[in-house]
């Protein structure tokens, strides 16, 4: 027999019960508490077998719906916007490849105004996302390290500068500044007016054509990332002090990433998720549907590792999660599998 209580642990872990929460919720210290609902919700998903890209939009479909009601109580005090705009989503957020350790990557286009009144509408924008991001960090997704964030003002321009920014990393960038702005190409919408980000993809797509360069320049960075195996096949494990014995998972991930990124925007694909850029690229020939099919499942392994592994730090360790991994702690299935994984991005 269930009691109420077993009842109303369930539907804590309930993906539905939890978005209706948020969207009901009526102040930062409520949605702080729902959100830390989230691990718990993820790992019973893991317990149930729950695939990486299930995960993946949970974890997004709570940070988007935790985003919407922060801005819609920011909304309400700041007042309503002087011109429509949109707040992006960039980086993982961008591509819906969030994980229980993530930060803020995002910023503001709005839509161009008259010189003399570009400072008072940037102001008001910047207002906004001051209180948007603070309010973000304090529920749980913490302030970006490199400031990447709408209250930077260089993040948050008329959608004029945002086409100029675009042309100079597409023309003029070499790869270590590229590097850093290639988290920008992963944008999409998170708030605001659909067609501003629409407007930008199009102009994205304009410009990259002929610039052969920047296709290099996004190939050779992709090679700043290994896959943590020896010459003999093993794992290659981080020695410092406070990672020692471990691997750290994200960064071989980013090799798939760049490259998904990079066909994507060669040929003009729209999605910006990793696992829906490569199947588009096998479906439109770009890609062989076999070598698509094993980048797809070996991103799936070491997405699927990395929350696990996540959900563990916070669930059996009690400490914040983290990508550093200690094979020593899979079962010798899971090793295997990492190990292919590793060795079909090598490749």
């Amino acid at each position: 027999m269930l009691n109420e209580q077993d009842f109303l642990m369930a539907q804590g872990r309930s993906p539905v019960f939890l978005m209706h929460e948020i969207q009901e919720a009526v102040d930062i210290t409520t949605l702080s508490k729902l959100y830390s609902h989230l691990p718990g919700l993820i790992t019973s998903l893991l317990e149930h077998g729950a695939k990486a890209q299930h995960l993946n939009r949970i974890i997004t479909a709570v940070a988007d719906a935790i985003l919407e009601r922060i801005m819609e109580m920011s909304l309400e005090e700041t007042g309503p916007p002087p011109v429509p705009f949109a707040f992006m989503l960039l980086g993982s957020e961008g591509r819906k490849e969030q994980t229980l350790k993530t930060d803020q990557d995002n910023a503001i286009i709005f839509q161009d105004v008259p010189e003399d009144r570009l400072e008072e509408t940037q102001a008001y924008f910047l207002d906004l996302a001051g209180l948007v991001c603070s309010r973000l960090n304090e529920v749980g997704y913490v302030f970006c390290e490199f400031d990447i964030m709408a209250q930077n003002p260089k993040w948050c321009q008329p959608f004029s500068q945002w086409t100029q920014n675009f042309q100079t990393w597409i023309r003029a960038a070499e790869p270590e500044n590229l590097l850093q702005a290639s988290i920008f190409f992963d944008f999409r919408l998170g708030y605001g007016q659909k067609s501003l980000i629409q407007d930008l993809h199009s102009f994205l797509q304009r410009t990259l054509g002929g610039w052969i360069g920047f296709f290099r320049h996004l190939a050779e960075n992709a090679l700043h990332f290994k896959p943590p195996l020896d010459f003999f096949g093993n794992f290659a494990l981080q020695s410092k002090k406070e990672k020692k014995n471990t691997l750290d998972i994200k960064s071989p991930m980013r090799l798939i990433v760049d490259f998904a990124r990079l066909y994507a925007l060669k040929h003009k694909i729209d999605p910006t998720n990793t696992f829906d850029r490569l199947q588009s690229m096998a479906e439109k020939g770009i890609l062989d549907r076999e070598d698509a099919d094993e980048l797809i499942h070996a991103y799936a392994v070491l997405m699927h590792t990395r929350i696990s592994h996540q959900a563990k730090c916070i669930s059996e360790q009690g400490i914040a999660p983290n990508n550093d991994v200690n094979p020593k702690q899979l079962t010798h299935i899971e090793q295997q599998m990492l190990k292919e994984a590793f060795k079909r991005i090598r490749m």
